[in-house]
Parts: C-alpha cells; sequence; structure tokens
C-alpha cells in the first residue's frame, strides 16, 4: 500500500477566470490485491474537513483511516479536497457554488482515472482501466455528491454519508427543545441572505432557537463514548469555520482551513438537492450514524426516485462525524460491501 498526493488543474472546468487545483491523496493497493473488478472510490469531505479525514486515523475510541481500510481491502481510495479549501489560490468561497464545486470535481475524478487507465499515476504502478467507480459523501460532501452525479453521472454507485436527501435537521436530545435552523435558497450569495426562507419560523421559535440547534448540534456530532478534549477540538474548529474564519494556528490535516459558504449555507434547507437525488439511476447507499443529520434514515429511499437499488445503514453509536466515532470500521466495512456489490452489478449488466 502506498498514498500517492496529486494536484489537478481543473481551471478550465471551472471557469473562474483564474487558476484553480483540486489536491487528492491517492491511495493504492498492492497491484496483486486489485482483483478482477478493480473498485476506484471517490471521497468527498464535508465542508469543515480536508481530504485528510479519510487518508489519517482521526481521534476517537476507534482505530484506524478510512482510506487505509479500504486499501488493504484491493480498493485505490482517493481523497479529494474541495476546490479552494486550504485558502490558496485567491478563490472567493461566495463563487463556490454547487455547480463549481461539483465541476472541479468531476473533472478531477477524469483526470486521476484517465492516469490510472495510463498506468501514469504512480511509477510502476500497472494500468487499471474497466474499473468500478463509485462516490461517497460526508454531509456537504452527501449533497455535492448527489448533485455531481445527477448533472455529471461520474459513479457507478454513490454512498451518501450523513446527509438526507429529504431535509438534514440535526437530531434532538431526548427531553430537548425543539430545533429551528435557517433555511437558504441553494447557492444563495451572502447579500441574499438578510431574511431566511423561514423567518417566520424563526422569529416565532424566538431568541432560543440558535442555542438550542447549537446544543442539538453539539450532542448530535459525537456519542458519548468520544473523549471530552476530541469533542471540544472538533465543536472549536467546526463554530470557527462555520462563521466564514480561518483557523489562526496549524490546524490536524483532516480539517479544511475555509468552508465553501455560498453553497455550505443551504446544507440544513429541506430538498435543497431534491431534483438531482430523483434523477440518480445508479444503486445508492444512504448511511448515517445513530445520532445524525438525518431525521428519519427509513424514508431516505423515496428520494432516489430512479435508482435501481437504495440501501440503507444506520451505524450504532455514531453522531454525525463517522470517522471519530468508535464503530467508524463497522461503517466502512458496509460501504464497503456496497462498493463490491456495486462492482459486480457493473459488471453484470456490461456482460448482458
Amino acid at each position: 500500500m502506498r498514498q500517492v498526493e496529486v494536484v489537478i488543474d481543473v481551471s478550465d472546468a471551472v471557469g473562474l477566470g483564474i487558476a484553480a487545483t483540486v489536491s487528492a491523496s491517492v491511495v493504492l493497493p498492492d497491484p496483486q490485491a486489485l482483483g478482477e473488478r478493480p473498485v476506484v472510490c471517490f471521497a468527498l469531505p464535508s465542508s469543515s474537513y480536508a481530504r485528510g479525514y479519510y487518508t489519517h486515523e482521526l481521534p476517537g475510541p476507534g482505530k484506524g483511516a478510512q482510506a487505509s481500510f479500504h486499501a488493504a481491502r484491493g480498493w485505490i481510495f482517493v481523497a479529494l479536497d474541495w476546490l479552494g479549501c486550504d485558502s490558496a489560490g485567491g478563490i472567493d468561497p461566495e463563487d463556490l457554488g454547487y455547480a463549481a464545486l461539483t465541476a472541479a470535481a468531476h473533472a478531477a475524478r477524469e483526470e486521476i482515472v484517465l492516469r490510472l487507465a495510463n498506468g501514469v499515476l504512480a511509477p510502476d504502478y500497472p494500468p487499471v482501466s474497466a474499473a468500478c467507480v463509485i462516490g461517497i459523501g460526508q454531509s456537504l460532501g452527501g449533497a455535492l455528491l448527489i448533485h455531481q452525479q445527477a448533472h455529471r453521472r461520474s459513479f457507478d454507485g454513490i454512498a451518501v454519508l450523513g446527509f438526507s436527501a429529504i431535509h438534514s435537521h440535526p437530531t434532538t436530545p431526548p427531553g430537548g427543545a425543539p430545533v429551528t435552523v435557517a433555511w437558504y435558497p441553494r447557492d444563495a450569495r451572502l447579500e441574499d441572505c438578510a431574511e431566511p426562507l423561514n423567518a417566520a419560523l424563526l422569529a416565532e421559535a424566538g431568541g432560543a432557537a440558535a442555542q438550542a440547534a447549537w446544543e442539538a448540534i453539539a450532542w448530535g456530532f459525537h456519542y458519548d463514548d468520544v473523549p471530552a478534549d476530541v469533542v471540544e477540538q472538533d465543536l472549536s474548529h467546526y463554530e470557527g469555520i462555520a462563521q466564514g474564519g480561518e483557523p489562526d494556528a496549524p490546524s490536524p490535516p483532516w480539517y479544511a482551513r475555509r468552508t465553501p459558504q455560498r453553497a455550505a449555507r443551504s446544507t440544513l434547507t429541506p430538498g435543497v438537492v431534491a431534483p438531482e437525488a430523483a434523477a440518480i439511476t445508479v444503486p445508492v447507499l444512504a448511511a448515517m450514524g445513530e445520532r445524525d443529520l438525518v431525521p428519519d434514515p427509513r424514508a431516505e429511499p423515496r428520494a432516489y426516485a430512479s435508482s435501481p437499488s437504495i440501501d440503507v445503514f444506520v451505524c450504532p453509536r455514531m453522531g454525525h462525524v463517522h470517522n471519530m466515532a468508535g464503530t467508524r470500521a463497522l461503517l466502512w466495512e458496509r460501504i464497503h460491501v456496497f462498493g463490491e456489490w456495486a462492482a459486480s452489478m457493473k459488471s453484470t449488466v456490461r456482460s448482458t
């Protein structure tokens, strides 16, 4: 197993008028472990995380890194940064709507798959062609994955993690106050957000709404077995970056330095990618933690009206930040089973 770092020029695909690149970490299994139906998995992080969310062993009661887990079982695992997450290159986050972010991710996918097929991604690594290419996305990454698949048809199967295609909403602690959060139109710029779509509901909820929402987020992001110092560091970074700031001190490599605010601010709006979800025609795995942003996990299949197969998995003892959970490997195993099945389906359909 080895890890290769690549930087993909996506300037033409994104069309912002300035240079634009996407960084990726490609974790390659030993060539003999690839198998007859190679699987290439592209992983999109949430808005406040970078590609290190997948490639590093995150703190918490669980063990291991997700990329290594899958590569040890024969997958090529590609962890992508979202465009502009490292604050380099002078890209304004207010220019990064769904279309720009997914155009960049698709261009990176195309280039990496091409390099793999031509055997030029890494020295002495054999060509890998006719692979089953799947995508996974966490939180906002899941929303962007749905958008990308509907508009670009990038993948042979997708796993949407910790995001509801119907309505993502913070989980309320037992006995906790009802939560009301602001809803904004998709891709709304800051100047368009003076009044949320649900301003009347927010006014009715009163001044306690924001505090109740934050308490629900804090409870829902991590299960009780995650150490308090890990929770504190994670929520502190999340709160700071969600407000549009950048960390002053160096952050662990799994954190982004800034968030794509134009796309992120609509994450909790009902039906934000509903048309795209309904248009997806590949297998879907909807997976989430026991505490997560998915109010009704068993309702999720209704969102994917055109998919031939929809699986649902609720991982026990897991909050919204899956890769810090003690049960992280259980989720990874479920994703791996899904990917192998998607590869089998692709191979069968292609041969008939």
